[in-house]
């Protein structure tokens, strides 16, 4: 090991480092600054500022105009919900009540994703607004049925006697 070392320290580094400063010369992508010009070999690979990067293009207009469309009609029908029409109390009503605030949350759900890709703040809100207003609509459906409320509701119609 002590051999190593002298000979580590009896190496002229100046002469070694001109020598792979002169290599380094030759290379086709060698620094202007070491005395030579511009490189004249194309690159084999893309320059580091120009690589792709993971962001989309930006939205088109028809695309943002698509989920200001779902969006729309999403808030319909979550203000839709507010005046069913009939009673939701048990049976095939019941169903169908869930249906339609399944079909918010879906709603919901769908217009985030789409408002999430083409980067429309405004309308991502809404759709998280939308999505939460369906689950409270489910959840007071549904709460009362599996008895988290203090009072108990059924799922379906008890048989007219």
């Amino acid at each position: 090991m002590a051999g190593k070392e002298k000979d580590l320290k009896d190496r002229d580094w100046d002469r070694e480092m001109r020598e792979v400063d002169k290599l380094l010369a030759k290379l086709p992508e060698a620094d202007p600054s070491l005395g030579r010009g511009a490189p004249t070999v194309p690159r084999a690979y893309p320059a580091p500022h120009a690589t792709p990067t993971s962001h989309p293009a930006p939205a088109g207009p028809a695309s943002r105009l698509a989920t200001w469309i779902r969006v729309g009609l999403g808030v319909l029908l979550g203000f839709g919900m507010l005046a069913w029409p009939y009673s939701h109390v048990c049976g095939a009503r019941l169903l169908f009540y869930m249906i339609g605030a399944s079909t918010v949350v879906v709603a919901g759900v769908w217009t985030a994703v789409s408002s999430w890709k083409r980067r429309m703040g405004f309308a991502h809100l809404l759709s998280l607004g939308l999505l939460a207003w369906g689950l409270i609509l489910a959840a007071g459906v549904v709460l009362p049925r599996i008895g988290y409320a203090n009072q108990a509701a059924v799922w379906f119609c008890p048989e007219p006697k």
